[in-house]
C-alpha cells in the first residue's frame, strides 16, 4: 500500500459531511451530550448558581472600587490636611523673607512625618527656591541653597486659599498625592507650597486583599458548580433516570422492572423501595385472580347471610345466585336453580304479578320496579324490589338485582295497632257518650229527677269515668314500660299486695258469685319489687281471672318459695305448698299463682295471649277490653327480671304464675338479667 493510501481516510469512518471530525468539534460535541444529559430541573439550577456567583462576584467588585476610591479621599483628605497644616506655620516665614528658618521648619517637619515625600517652595512668579530634601546649587556669595525650576500652576490657585490643589501621579516608587498650597497673608500671595505625600499603606494593603479575595471567592464558587454539577451526574442524575425507567416500566405493566445500582444514602433508599414496591406489585399480580375469587367468596357469603332475600339474574332474567333466605320464601330448599327463568320458578299468581315489571327491566324501559305481593299458606306478604344493573356506561344491562322482604309481621302490627285504635276509639266513645247523655239529663231534666234518679244518674256517670280512666292508664302504663327506664327495687312482702287486691274485687267477685280464696303462708319471705306494679300485676290477673271464672268456682292466689336449682332426690314430696327438697336453704325464689276454674283459653290463642291488643273472644267473655293487661303483665315483670307464664285447658280453667327474686338477691344481677329478657322479645318479635 502506498504512502498516500495509507494516508488517506477509509470512507465508512468519516462523518456524514465527509470530513474528519475536529478535536474542537468532538469537544463541543462531548460537552453538548453532557450538558443534555441533565434534566430540566438541574440545568436551571446551574443556570441560577451560575447568575448568583456572577452577581456576588460583581457586588464583590463594586464593593472594592469602593474601598479603593474611599482609600483615595482618605489620602487625599489627609495630603491636604497635611499642606495647610504646614502653610498656616511658614506663610509668615515666607512673608518675612527668613530663608532659614524656613528651611529648618520645613525639614524638621519632612522628618518628623514619614509620610511626607518632598516639600517645596515657589515664589509668586512658580520659581522653585527650596526644597526639600536638599538639592540645589550655591547662587550668592553667602552660600544660600535655592532652586532655579519653574512650575506652571493654576491662576485660580491663589484665589481659593482654603481649598489647596490635589493630585496624584505615578512614580517609579509608587502613587504620590501632590498638594499644592497658595501662601496668603494679610491678602497678599507669596507663592505656593507643595508636599508629595505618600498613600496609606493600611488601606493598599486592605484593598489588595479585598481583591484577592473576591477573585477566590469567585474561583471557588465555580469550582463548587463544577463540582456539585460532576457529582449530581455520578450520584444523582443517572439512579434518576434508572429510577424513571423503572417507574414506566411498571406503569406500562412490567412489574418484573428492576433498578440495580450501587448507590447509598437516600436515593439507595428509595431504589430499594422501588424494588420492593414492584415485587410486590408482582406478587399482588400473580394473586389477583385469587383475591378476586375470594372478594366474589366473601360477597356470595354476605348474600348469604342477609336477613332479606336476595337474588342476582343475568341480562335474560335467569336465575344466576339465591341466599338462604329467598329459597326459604320460595320454598326452594334443595333446588338448583343456577340458569333456570325465574318466572318459571315463581308461583302461577307471583309469576303474572311480576311477568310485567321484570320485563320492562329487561327491555331497558325502567331501571328499577318495586310490587308488594301475598305468597304462600298461610298467606305471607311479600316486598319485591327489581333494580337493573348496568355497565359502567349506564347502556348495558348486565343483570338484575332482586330483593325480597318479609313485610308479614309489619302488616300484622299494622293490622293489630287499627284494631287497638278501632277498640280504643269504640271504649272511649261508649263512655263518653253515656257521660254525655246522663249528663246532659240531669243539666235538662234535673227539678223533674227524684233524689234516687239523680243519685243513679250520676253513679252511672261516675262509673263511666272510672271505665275510661282504667283505659287511659292502660295505653300510658304500657307506655311507660316501653320506654325503657330502669325501676327503683326495694324489698316488700307479697301478702299485704296480695289481700289488697282481693279486697278490692271481694265485691265484684260476690256478684258473680265466685270464691276468693287467698292460700298465703304467714311468715313468706320479702321479695325486691316495687310495690304500685306489682300491685298492678295482681290486679290485672284477678280481674281477668275473674272476667272468666264460673259462677260458684273458685279464684285462688298462692305464694310459696320456689328453688330455681335443686336436684330433687327421691325423697322428695309433693304438698299444696308445691314441690320441696331437703336442701332448700336458702330459697331464692317466690312464686306467686292466680288460678281460676273458667272456661280455659285454647292451645292457638295461648300463642298470643300476652300480645299486644289481643283479646279472646268467646261466647262466655262478654266483657269489654283493650287486649293490654296481659302485655302489661308482662312488661312489669320483665322490669323484675321475672317471666310470667301460664297452664290452661278448656272447660277445667287456666293457672298463671310468675317468680319473683328474694330481697337478698343482687339488684345489678336482676336488672341484667330483665335487659337480657327484654333483647330477646325484640329478636323474637323482629323474627316472627
Amino acid at each position: 500500500m502506498s504512502s498516500s493510501s495509507g494516508a488517506t481516510i477509509a470512507d465508512w469512518a468519516l462523518p456524514p459531511n465527509g470530513k474528519p471530525p475536529g478535536d474542537d468539534q468532538n469537544l463541543w460535541d462531548r460537552i453538548t451530550a453532557w450538558w443534555a444529559e441533565f434534566t430540566l430541573q438541574t440545568k436551571l439550577l446551574a443556570i441560577a448558581t451560575l447568575v448568583v456567583s456572577l452577581m456576588m462576584t460583581g457586588i464583590t467588585f463594586f464593593a472594592l472600587n469602593g474601598i479603593q476610591r474611599d482609600a483615595v479621599m482618605n489620602d487625599t483628605r489627609y495630603a491636604r490636611d497635611l499642606g495647610l497644616l504646614l502653610a498656616g506655620n511658614v506663610t509668615e516665614l515666607v512673608a518675612q523673607g527668613q530663608d532659614r528658618e524656613l528651611a529648618n521648619v520645613a525639614e524638621k517637619f519632612w522628618r518628623s512625618s514619614r509620610s511626607v515625600r518632598y516639600i517645596f517652595f515657589a515664589d509668586p512668579e512658580g520659581v522653585v527656591y527650596l526644597g526639600i530634601p536638599i538639592s540645589a546649587t550655591p547662587s550668592s556669595g553667602d552660600g544660600e541653597l535655592r532652586l532655579n525650576r519653574r512650575l506652571e500652576l493654576p491662576d485660580e490657585l491663589r484665589r481659593r486659599p482654603q481649598n489647596p490643589l490635589v493630585r496624584q501621579h505615578l512614580t517609579p516608587q509608587g502613587a504620590v498625592t501632590d498638594v499644592f498650597v497658595p501662601l496668603i497673608r494679610g491678602g497678599q500671595y507669596y507663592g505656593v507650597l507643595g508636599l508629595g505625600v505618600n498613600p496609606n499603606e493600611t488601606a493598599l494593603a486592605s484593598a489588595a486583599l479585598t481583591r484577592e479575595v473576591t477573585v477566590a471567592v469567585f474561583i471557588s464558587i465555580w469550582v463548587l458548580v463544577i463540582l456539585g454539577a460532576v457529582f449530581n451526574a455520578l450520584t444523582i442524575t443517572r439512579p434518576v433516570k434508572e429510577l424513571l425507567r423503572g417507574v414506566r416500566s411498571v406503569a406500562s405493566g412490567n412489574f418484573g422492572a428492576r433498578v440495580d445500582l450501587p448507590v447509598g444514602g437516600e436515593l439507595g433508599e428509595l431504589l430499594t423501595g422501588f424494588n420492593a414496591m414492584a415485587s410486590q406489585l408482582e406478587a399482588y399480580d400473580e394473586a389477583n385472580i385469587e383475591e378476586l375469587t375470594a372478594a366474589q367468596v366473601k360477597q356470595q357469603s354476605l348474600i348469604a347471610t342477609m336477613a332479606d332475600g336476595a337474588m342476582l339474574l343475568d341480562a335474560d332474567g335467569r336465575i344466576v345466585l339465591a341466599n338462604p333466605t329467598a329459597r326459604r320464601l320460595f320454598r326452594w330448599e334443595g333446588r338448583s336453580l343456577e340458569g333456570q327463568e325465574l318466572v318459571g320458578e315463581l308461583p302461577e299468581l307471583l309469576a303474572i304479578e311480576l311477568h310485567s315489571p321484570l320485563d320492562s327491566l329487561l327491555g331497558s324501559a325502567a331501571d328499577s320496579e318495586d310490587l308488594r305481593c301475598s305468597v304462600g299458606e298461610p298467606a305471607r306478604t311479600l316486598r319485591i324490589v327489581l333494580q337493573a344493573v348496568r355497565d359502567a356506561s349506564g347502556e348495558t344491562l348486565k343483570g338484575i338485582a332482586v330483593t325480597i322482604q318479609d313485610l308479614t309481621r309489619e302488616v300484622e302490627l299494622n293490622a293489630a295497632q287499627s284494631r287497638f285504635i278501632s277498640n280504643v276509639s269504640h271504649e272511649l266513645r261508649t263512655p263518653l257518650f253515656n257521660i254525655k247523655s246522663y249528663v246532659e239529663t240531669l243539666h235538662d231534666l234535673g227539678d223533674q229527677l227524684s233524689p234516687d234518679e239523680q243519685k243513679e244518674f250520676l253513679g252511672v256517670a261516675n262509673d263511666e269515668t272510672d271505665r275510661l280512666t282504667r283505659l287511659v292508664n292502660n295505653v300510658l302504663d304500657l307506655s311507660r314500660l316501653e320506654s325503657g327506664r330502669t325501676l327503683q327495687l326495694e324489698p316488700i312482702s307479697m301478702r299485704p299486695a296480695m289481700e289488697q287486691t282481693l279486697r278490692t274485687y271481694r265485691l265484684n267477685a260476690e256478684d258473680r258469685q265466685v270464691e276468693l280464696v287467698l292460700d298465703v303462708n304467714e311468715e313468706l319471705p320479702e321479695v325486691l319489687g316495687n310495690w304500685d306494679l306489682l300491685l298492678q300485676v295482681l290486679d290485672n290477673l284477678v280481674g281477668n281471672a275473674l272476667k272468666f271464672s264460673r259462677p260458684g268456682g273458685p279464684l285462688a292466689l298462692r305464694a310459696y318459695p320456689w328453688p330455681d336449682a335443686c336436684s330433687v332426690e327421691g325423697t322428695a314430696i309433693t304438698s299444696s305448698d308445691g314441690p320441696t327438697c331437703a336442701l332448700t336453704s336458702p330459697l331464692p325464689k317466690l312464686r306467686v299463682e292466680i288460678a281460676d276454674t273458667g272456661c280455659g283459653i285454647s292451645s292457638a290463642d295461648q300463642e298470643r295471649i300476652f300480645d299486644r291488643f289481643f283479646r279472646v273472644e268467646n261466647a262466655v267473655h262478654t266483657e269489654v277490653g283493650t287486649g293490654l293487661g296481659l302485655s302489661i303483665v308482662r312488661g312489669i315483670l320483665e322490669k323484675h327480671g321475672a317471666q310470667v307464664q301460664m297452664a290452661s285447658e278448656p272447660e277445667v280453667g287456666t293457672t298463671f304464675w310468675f317468680d319473683l327474686p328474694l330481697a337478698e338477691a343482687d339488684k345489678d344481677e336482676l336488672q341484667l338479667q330483665a335487659e337480657r329478657r327484654s333483647r330477646i322479645a325484640i329478636a323474637e318479635a323482629v323474627e316472627l
